[in-house]
C-alpha cells in the first residue's frame, strides 16, 4: 500500500511567485505499524546490528531507576488498539491498562549504569529517496536514543545517537538489542513501523524566508481569517506554516522546523559549514491544524480507526527531533534541535 499527501489547498507559488527560489523537496516517510526486520527501512524496527559490535548504551550519570517497563508501554498499545477497533475499552481492559501504566522502581540500577540505547529509526537508501549517502559509501542510517529526558547542562535534554553503517558488511548480525530495564517516558518507546516514503515539495519555515516576502504571506493569511470570520464559517483557514510549507510527521530533508525556537544556524563543529537537515522525526503523522497532510488513502477510513500518531515517540512537548548532517563531509559529527 502507498500513502499519498493530496494537492496543497491552494496553489501557493501562484499566489507568491518568488516563493518558487525556495522551493525544495522532502520525503514523507509515513510510518505505519507493522512487522519489519532488520532487512528494510522502519522506524521503531529491529536493526541490522553486527552481532560482534558492542550495541551502545548511555552511561551519563542520571536517575534511571524509576519508570515504565517496556513490555508493559507495548502491551498497553496492543490492548487500547484492540480496544478501539471494536468499539472501547471494557472496564476489565481499563484495569489493565491502569495497572499496565504504573511506574516502578529498580532499586538496583545506579546513577552511571549502562542503559542499552532504543532503536528509533533505520533507513536504507535503496527505500528512502533523497537520503544522502554516508561516510565511506554507507548506505544504512541508524538512529538510537537513551530513554531517559535528563540530558545537558538542563537535565531534560535528549541524547540521540546516529550511526552509518555499509550493510553489505554485516553477515552475522545481532538476534535480539538489549532492552532497558525502565524508561523514563512511553514516548521514548517507539512503535515497530513500516514505511511508504513519499517525495513532496516543500517551503523553508516561515521566519526562515526573506522579512519582504514573509510579510506578504503574513497578510494574506490576516484576510483569509478576517473573511472567515466575517462569513461566520467554522471551515479551517488556510495558512502557508499549517498547510503549505512543512509537513508534518516523520521526513527526510528539505528544510527544518523552528516553531519552538527562532531560527539560528546549525553549523559543522568540525569545519564551520552550514549543516543540512538529515532527517525529522516527529510523533504526529497530522492533527487539528494540519489535517491537509493526512494522506489520501486514510481519509476513506473511519474517523476513531484513524492512526495520526502511529509512532508514539514524544519530543519534549510534543515536538520534533531534527537532525542535521554536515553536506562538505557526512563523517563529522551530527547535531540535532528539538523543535
Amino acid at each position: 500500500m502507498t500513502r499519498t499527501t493530496p494537492s496543497r489547498p491552494v496553489r501557493v507559488e501562484e499566489l507568491f511567485p518568488k516563493l518558487a527560489a525556495f522551493r525544495g523537496v522532502t520525503t514523507r516517510l509515513h510510518p505505519r505499524p507493522g512487522r519489519p526486520d532488520a532487512s528494510v527501512s522502519s522506524i521503531g524496527g529491529p536493526l541490522l546490528w553486527p552481532g560482534d559490535e558492542p550495541w551502545p548504551v548511555c552511561t551519563e550519570p542520571h536517575r534511571r531507576g524509576r519508570g515504565y517497563r517496556v513490555t508493559d508501554v507495548r502491551r498497553a498499545r496492543r490492548v487500547l488498539a484492540e480496544a478501539w477497533a471494536r468499539d472501547r475499552p471494557t472496564d476489565e481492559e481499563r484495569a489493565l491498562l491502569d495497572e499496565l501504566g504504573r511506574r516502578h522502581r529498580d532499586p538496583d540500577v545506579g546513577t552511571s549504569d549502562p542503559i542499552p540505547l532504543i532503536g528509533l529509526a533505520q533507513l536504507y537508501r535503496r527505500d528512502v529517496p533523497g537520503l544522502p549517502p554516508g561516510p565511506d559509501g554507507c548506505d544504512l542510517l541508524q538512529v538510537l536514543w537513551c530513554p531517559f529526558e535528563a540530558h545537558g547542562p538542563s537535565r531534560h535534554g535528549l541524547a540521540p545517537r546516529v550511526r552509518w553503517r555499509r550493510s553489505d558488511r554485516v553477515s552475522a548480525p545481532l538476534a535480539a538489542p538489549p532492552l532497558p530495564t525502565l524508561v523514563g517516558f512511553e514516548g521514548a518507546v517507539p512503535e515497530s513501523c513500516v514505511l511508504y516514503p513519499e517525495q513532496v515539495v516543500t517551503y523553508p519555515y516561515a521566519g526562515s524566508l526573506p522579512a519582504r516576502l514573509w510579510r506578504r504571506v503574513e497578510t494574506w493569511e490576516e484576510k483569509a481569517e478576517r473573511a472567515a470570520e466575517k462569513r461566520g464559517t467554522e471551515d479551517e483557514v488556510v495558512t502557508y506554516h499549517h498547510d503549505l510549507s512543512l509537513p508534518p510527521g516523520c521526513r527526510v530533508g528539505g528544510f527544518p522546523s523552528w516553531h519552538t525556537t527562532d531560527p539560528h544556524p546549525m553549523e559543522c563543529a568540525d569545519c564551520g559549514a552550514p549543516m543540512a537537515l538529515l532527517l525529522t522525526l516527529g510523533g504526529s503523522e497530522w492533527d487539528g491544524g494540519s489535517a491537509s497532510w493526512m494522506p489520501v488513502e486514510e481519509r476513506a477510513v473511519p474517523e476513531h480507526l484513524r492512526n495520526g500518531r502511529p509512532t508514539h515517540l514524544v519530543f519534549g512537548r510534543d515536538g520534533l527531533l531534527n537532525l542535521f548532517a554536515c553536506p562538505a563531509d557526512p563523517g563529522h559529527p551530527h547535531r540535532w534541535s528539538l523543535q
